[in-house]
């Protein structure tokens, strides 16, 4: 029997399956389009393909995050019941959600003396920060305690590495991330902005590369810079995609070719709605273990 449940957010951008087979339960965050509010519910309501093309004809989603009420939900039976929790959250430097679980943790430890809720901010986003959770469902998995898998979280959020590029400029103009002249030149030049996230858990470009040919290349060549161990890295590897898994597929043809020693083949995730309603179809993310992130 585990010592502890495990449990993170929708934005985490796995399959539902993944996370039913591995027992992480999650709280959805939120998606809103026309006034009409939607749970991130890992495309059981919606499929990727409808959800990116209501948004390449026009629609401009927003997002809102768990509420402190909605974890109290989320573990009260796990409480109530007498176990602990271990809970990873979207990284601080993009949402409010570690603020709000903490909240809710204080409260429910409150209610419940004795029982203990442990909550790590990932820094981390999409299928990067549901690698970190698979890493913890394994060591949960192998007997590790509530503490070892808590200083573990804390010790390695920052060896997992986030490296994105972006083909459709669309979304990022909208949310007023690139201005409409620089949105018309890159889109025009076919210019790819590279990106990754930092040690504060928020995303930095990194660069503009212009042909996507191109920026999938550099995005594997960023992985040969800081991966563990070099081409023997014998670790996870994840990918996530809006709405162009060819791309995505290069990307994974190519990681596998260069790192032959990899736990598995790379698993190409669809990125959820929360994380799409921002970035819009286009987007290939890279996730691996390896140095410490910096600034």
């Amino acid at each position: 029997m585990a010592n502890f449940t495990l449990t993170c957010c929708s934005t985490a951008d796995r399959p539902k399956s993944f996370f039913d087979g591995r027992g992480v339960p999650y709280a959805c965050f939120h998606w809103n389009e026309s006034g009409a509010d939607h749970l991130d519910d890992l495309y059981q309501s919606i499929s990727p393909d409808d959800f990116y093309a209501q948004i390449k004809a026009g629609a401009t989603p927003t997002t809102s995050q768990v509420s402190v009420g909605e974890f109290v939900e989320l573990w009260e039976p796990i409480v109530a019941g007498g176990g602990d929790v271990l809970h990873v959250s979207l990284s601080s430097g993009l949402s409010g959600a570690f603020e709000s679980a903490q909240i809710a943790a204080t409260q429910m430890m409150e209610a419940h003396p004795g029982r203990r809720i442990l909550v790590v901010d990932s820094l981390g986003a999409s299928s990067g920060y549901g690698m970190l959770v698979e890493y913890l469902a394994d060591m949960r998995d192998a007997g590790a305690t509530l503490d070892e898998a808590y200083e573990w979280a804390l010790e390695n959020r920052l060896r997992v590495h986030h490296w994105f590029f972006s083909t459709d400029l669309t979304s990022y103009v909208r949310g007023g991330r690139v201005s409409r002249v620089s949105g018309f030149v890159g889109t025009a030049l076919k210019i790819c902005p590279v990106l990754n996230m930092n040690n504060a858990g928020k995303l930095i470009p990194r660069g503009k590369i212009r042909t996507k040919a191109k920026a999938i290349d550099d995005m594997v060549r960023r992985m040969e810079q800081h991966v563990q161990d070099g081409h023997d890295y014998a670790g996870k590897c994840l990918l996530s995609m809006s709405a162009c898994r060819e791309d995505a597929e290069r990307v994974r043809d190519l990681v596998e070719q260069r790192f032959p020693a990899l736990a598995g083949k790379v698993e190409i995730n669809d990125i959820g709605t929360v994380i799409g309603s921002h970035t819009g179809p286009g987007t290939v993310a890279l996730f691996f273990m390896g140095d410490v992130r910096g600034e």
